[in-house]
């Protein structure tokens, strides 16, 4: 017998440690691992980590084989990992029913269970006692499924147990958007039971996603039928994520020690170096500590101070718990491991000594890392004191074998047993490696041959969709239908996958199956779904933003991104092709766009280079014929070859009569039907707000705020409705119309005009009729058919509008309007899409987006923008403020969504499809520029609606009905440009040219070139620019329109959050609005916290002027300089905000009478009668409002003497106060 190498006795040493500390305790019937000698339940994420030594081992004996035993040892280490993965599958399998549910609920009790029996494998708990709902354990188990299957062991036998494995990716695909309990299984830090967005789920799902797609389960022996399929989307949605969180780890947890295992082994789920740094530095410099890392702030577990009877903690009670939170040795084996990844030696053996120091030596000489060190009872107020200074104890489970696990992992790099390329075969360790650029193929096909020879014309030469047989081209819908072909199992009574979406990675691939080849268009150009693809310039610019995207997000897949274009005849403009889309197509051949490379070919062209995907899973394995497609697919793709993009609506067309005067009358009766839905206020005097009255009224308008006086300011929205009728216009003629009609819906109407006003006002509170059916049915008959004959009779789109508008109020869309068709009844709701595609030829988009209201028509993706909103850790409200908000915190399905948008503006279709387009908008932001929402934790739509709307009376000088029209009219490229400008905070100026067609240019200087005549606020800054100085009227109001649009987006100054928690610490409360920020909230929270964040900002957005608003920001902001400064100990009792600015209002007034200044114009002048004469929000002058924040006569100045103020009433008389100059 050979002597054994030196290498080979410490592997051995190795052995017996790891048989003795891990392997004794496997379960023999299931493989498992019980928790503890007392406790048999097996937790799914402790058993995963328990295995990764002896899993590290058995590749390490592999590679020393010098004996036949060897060999030997490597077979039976490999096989109790492989029992164990097994034992895993098995207790996961028989809850196959739970995979299924969860897969369209998404609900905590549909998830599968967290721990098991390690005995039987069945459940230990029920559904309710526990929070199993932990993302990151199911998609740890599939991380290391991959990893072990790369190596060459072979865990899953059959192609059910695939199919099992497909669904569970399925079950992790929402990660992303899907709040659970996460790796320490208690949610939100409370252990009230929350369940939370935790970045190390959304982490541990994205490194599994990538590990698993395209991977073979029966390793180098399966064929087609044994692979795994993932969406690239869905791993990128993640990583999108979760790049916007790090490194906080939840709404509750700052920070999170257990994101090493995101930032490195196992997961390496993030590829920006920069990041993943941040993220390790700090949470050593936060948590980390002599025996550990704690792991996150105020955490109680195990502390002295901790209440063992409850598993929850009151939440002002964990404030005690700073400074002596539990320190946990696991974390410097996460740490040690990152190291040895880096190559970083020194700091390994750093930590390796960190973590030798405190492990625990045993009888027999081998040391055991404990659960955790806790602060002994009688050492914790010292501790909190000066926190490292005391001597910890160990507590829990001694060996914990996880950490126990990772430390022999440790030993077995550093001694050069194992190399890292060993433990990770996938090769996650290098996504965070710099790539080569990428380069985006760009393919364009013509519909036919007219649309080729058009492109012909500017020198673009392209191919028709028949020429490139035999490639096929579909749209991306037919991919998202065959995708729902994935992971079906009869047996396991799984259907596949559940979610629609094909994002632009998976739709820039082509696709192989059985002999055909697919190429599919990306999903944002459907044009069956939407208007928004109706506008060439947006589609422009959707193209290259997608471009830029790939370019950005294109990894770890083989071969190039191909995005395909079809020219269609949707996309001519009066049979022109439209000038943008020119511009960006000959972009594309110079080889760049927007600093991403790009290359114009055809499809033949790319074959070699591009990405395919094999769609094998089409076949029919269950039925025996795997290399035979599946009938339902066959019969679906015959049905949906190519069919040609445009129908033909002839019911409109009109026969030539004469227009006779009884025609004319009744016209004038719809005339404005669809005005009367608009709901957007952009009265200058009540920019969404509510608030004080708001003084006189300087223009008197039939306005609708002198409705009734007992109303106050519109009670509902249906008074809100009206306004529009009231106003009259020269657009509609409905200035007729004295309002006393329209309030008292009853009376009857003027002798004058009998039939008009009758029609009118029974259409006005457009679905809570209140005039009798009975009354409706007299002129139902009579006039349907008139104004059916009308409708074939007018050539105007608007007219036809009106004339729906009325047939739908009093019919619904399902009346037949007895014109016939083919054959069938025409109902209204057929008239309304043929007009509805009218209106997009002649780009007339207020109409198009009032009748795709009327319509019901989905934005494309609506569910999908409020996601990427929300998971970005943005609130969104919809609805006008200040009465109809609705908050959505938490991600909705696509019909609730609508269903609460519509809720949100009542019958005002226009507004509530230009909601649901602007949240569309603002996701496409968040994805390509989060810098433009930093700061800004909920975006009001409803709000930003109606400043877009200010800012066009700004800049268009026209009242607010005329701005509300030309906002809704605004194509969704201008409306785009429109809301980034507002976003951004630029200065632009407006280029109108004929109707609707405005378009919005950056300004540069502040030089105008138009006669402009701004209206501020109510009062007309007459004297057109030939009199007045070029820039004089635009200067002023500069920092009122600041102020406005900061309080509109929410948007606070850095850290403004954590400052003011600082300055909650040093008073009793802080009232804003008449609502109240408790001290306790400060023993709640930590002062980074986001929920902190979201109490504030609840109270801010109680205030309805968004100017206003702005004043209590900043003086707020004045209040932290004071703590931070040190200024006082203690700020004393509540202190009430508004005080502070109304206390800098007053002292700037007196300023004002001092110095003469234009204040004394309005305000100054009354404050002898105390009368508000500028209408300036809340009582306050608006030459504040429109004062610079700094100087000696800017806001801040005010603040801080209103604050000095304040103090010197609380402040003691008899000490001195400390001045030191500064």
């Amino acid at each position: 017998m050979r002597t054994r190498s030196n290498s080979g006795v410490r592997l051995d040493y190795y052995q017996r440690v790891v048989h003795k500390l891990i392997l004794d305790h496997q379960q023999p019937v299931t493989g498992l691992f019980q928790a503890s000698p007392h406790n048999d339940h097996a937790w799914i994420r402790d058993n995963l980590y328990c295995i990764l030594a002896v899993w590290g081992l058995s590749m390490a004996f592999k590679k020393i084989a010098d004996q036949d035993e060897d060999r030997a040892k490597t077979y039976e280490l490999e096989q109790s990992c492989v029992k164990l993965m097994r034992g895993l599958l098995m207790a996961m399998m028989q809850q196959k029913d739970k995979v299924e549910k969860f897969k369209s609920t998404q609900h905590p009790l549909d998830s599968l269970h967290a721990k098991y029996s390690s005995r039987t494998g069945q459940t230990v708990v029920k559904d309710t006692e526990w929070g199993h709902l932990q993302i990151d354990a199911i998609s740890l188990y599939l991380l290391i499924l991959a990893q072990m299957t790369a190596s060459g062991l072979q865990i899953v036998f059959s192609l059910d147990e695939v199919a099992f494995i497909q669904n569970l990716v399925f079950y992790i695909e929402s990660a992303y958007c899907t709040p659970d309990y996460g790796i320490w299984e208690r949610g939100d830090k409370t252990n009230h039971g929350l369940p939370e967005l935790n970045a190390s789920s959304i982490g541990m799902a994205k490194a599994a996603l990538e590990a698993m797609n395209e991977l073979d389960l029966f390793g180098a022996r399966g064929g087609p039928s044994s692979v795994i399929h993932v969406l690239a989307d869905e791993a990128q949605k993640c990583q999108a994520v979760l790049q916007s969180m790090l490194p906080r780890e939840s709404n509750s947890k700052e920070l999170d020690s257990g994101l090493l295992s995101i930032i490195s082994y196992p997961a390496f789920a993030v590829d920006d170096p920069q990041l993943i740094t941040k993220t390790r530095e700090t949470i050593v410099n936060k948590l980390q500590g002599k025996y550990g890392c704690k792991r996150f702030l105020r955490d109680g577990h195990k502390t002295p101070r901790e209440d063992p009877n409850r598993l929850y903690y009151e939440p002002w009670e964990l404030r005690m718990f700073e400074n002596i939170e539990c320190e946990w040795p696991l974390f410097f084996c996460y740490l040690i491991l990152d190291y040895c990844f880096q190559g970083d030696k020194n700091n390994v053996t750093d930590y390796m000594q960190r973590l030798e120091k405190i492990m625990i030596r045993k009888d027999d000489g081998i040391k055991l890392v404990p659960e955790l060190y806790s602060v002994p009872g009688d050492r914790a107020d010292q501790e909190k004191l000066e926190p490292g200074s005391q001597e910890r104890i160990p507590l829990g489970r001694c060996p914990f074998i996880w950490g126990q696990s990772l430390y022999i992992l440790g030993k077995l790099l550093q001694e050069g047993f194992l190399a890292v390329g060993e433990l990770d075969p996938l090769n996650r360790r290098l996504c965070s490696e710099k790539k080569p650029d990428v380069v985006v193929q760009i393919v364009i096909l013509a519909e036919d041959n007219e649309i080729r020879d058009k492109l012909l014309e500017h020198d673009l030469h392209v191919q028709t969709i028949s020429e490139v047989a035999p490639i096929e081209v579909q749209p991306a819908r037919v991919l998202s239908h065959l995708y729902t072909y994935l992971g079906r199992n009869k047996k396991l009574g799984l259907s596949g996958r559940k979610s629609r979406d094909v994002g632009i990675l998976s739709t820039s691939k082509l696709y192989s199956l059985n002999e055909r080849i697919f190429a599919f268009t990306p999903q944002n150009f459907d044009y069956e779904e939407y208007y928004m693809t109706r506008d060439p310039a947006l589609l422009a610019s959707t193209f290259t933003a997608n471009v830029a995207f790939l370019g950005m997000s294109w990894k770890q897949m083989l071969g190039r991104p191909t995005i395909t274009l079809l020219a269609t005849q949707y996309l001519l403009d009066q049979g022109k092709i439209p000038m943008a889309m020119i511009t960006t197509m000959k972009k594309l051949k110079s080889g760049y766009i927007n600093g991403t490379r790009v290359t114009l070919g055809n499809l033949g062209e790319f074959l070699s280079t591009s990405a395919i995907t094999n769609l094998s899973f089409l076949g029919s394995q269950e039925d025996g014929y795997p290399d035979k497609l599946n009938p339902q697919v066959h019969s679906y793709l015959e049905e949906h070859l190519l069919k040609s993009f445009s129908t033909k609506f002839s019911f409109l067309s009109r026969p030539t009569g004469l227009k006779n005067a009884k025609m004319l009358r009744r016209r004038m009766s719809v005339r404005g039907a669809i005005k009367k839905t608009r709901s957007i206020n952009v009265d200058s005097e009540t920019l969404g707000m509510e608030g004080e009255n708001v003084g006189p009224h300087l223009e008197k308008k039939a306005s609708w705020l002198e409705m009734d006086p007992l109303f106050g300011r519109s009670p509902s929205p249906e008074l809100a409705k009206k306004k529009a009728i009231t106003k009259g216009t020269s657009t509609t003629n409905l200035g007729v119309l004295t309002p006393t009609i329209e309030i008292t819906k009853e009376t009857t109407p003027p002798p004058t005009q009998p039939r008009k006003s009758e029609a009118v006002v029974k259409n006005a509170p457009l679905r809570n009729r209140t005039i009798s059916e009975s009354q409706n049915l007299l002129y139902a008959e009579q006039e349907t058919d008139e104004l059916i004959a009308m409708l074939r009779e007018t050539e105007n789109l608007d007219e036809q509008g009106d004339i729906l508008q009325y047939l739908v109020d009093t019919h619904g869309l399902e009346f037949s309007t007895g014109m016939l068709e083919n054959g069938k009844a025409v109902t209204v709701k057929d008239l309304l899409k043929a007009l509805y595609e009218k209106a997009c030829t002649q780009k007339l988009w207020g109409l198009v987006r009032h009748t795709a209201g009327m319509l019901g028509k989905r934005v494309e993706d609506l569910a999908k923008a409020v996601t990427d909103l929300l998971v970005r850790q943005k609130q969104i409200t919809v609805g006008m403020p200040p009465n109809n908000e609705q908050t959505i915190t938490a991600p909705l399905p696509e019909n609730e969504l609508r269903q609460l948008i519509h809720v949100a503006y009542g019958d005002d279709e226009s507004t509530a499809m230009l909601t649901q387009e602007l949240l569309v908008y603002l996701a496409m932001f968040i994805r390509t520029e989060p810098q433009l929402f930093l700061e800004m934790l909920r975006l009001r739509v409803g709000l930003i609606i109606q400043v877009m709307a200010t800012e066009l009376s700004r800049t268009l000088s026209c009242d607010g009905e005329e701005a509300s029209e030309h906002l809704l009219n605004l194509s969704p490229f201008e409306m785009k440009n429109l809301l980034h400008h507002i976003l951004s905070g630029k200065e632009f100026a407006i280029n109108s040219a004929g109707r609707g067609n405005i378009s919005i240019v950056s300004n540069k200087s502040t030089r105008y070139t138009k006669k402009s005549q701004i209206i501020l606020e109510g009062q007309a800054l007459q004297g057109t620019i030939d009199e007045a100085p070029i820039a004089e009227p635009d200067r002023q109001g500069q920092w009122l329109r600041r102020r406005r649009l900061d309080g509109a987006l929410n948007r606070v100054p850095r850290d403004f959050y954590p400052r003011v928690w600082g300055v909650l610490e040093k008073c009793q409360g802080l009232v804003i609005q008449g609502k109240l920020l408790q001290q306790n909230l400060t023993q709640e929270m930590t002062s980074g916290e986001l929920k902190f964040a979201l109490a504030v900002e609840t109270v801010l957005n109680s205030i309805p002027q968004p100017e206003y608003r702005q004043l209590v920001v900043e003086a707020l902001m004045v209040l932290t300089l004071v703590v931070e400064y040190k200024a006082v100990n203690q700020l004393g009792g509540m202190i009430t905000v508004e005080h502070l600015v109304h206390k800098a209002n007053q002292i700037f007034l007196e300023d004002q009478m001092r110095c003469n200044g234009d204040a004394t114009l309005c305000c100054a002048a009354g404050a002898c009668g105390g009368a508000l004469v500028c209408g300036g929000a809340a009582g306050v002058c608006q030459h504040l409002y429109d004062s610079a924040p700094s100087g000696s006569y800017g806001t801040m100045t005010y603040l801080a003497r209103a604050v000095a103020a304040l103090l010197a009433d609380r402040m003691p008389h008899d000490s001195p106060i400390e001045c030191a100059i500064t």
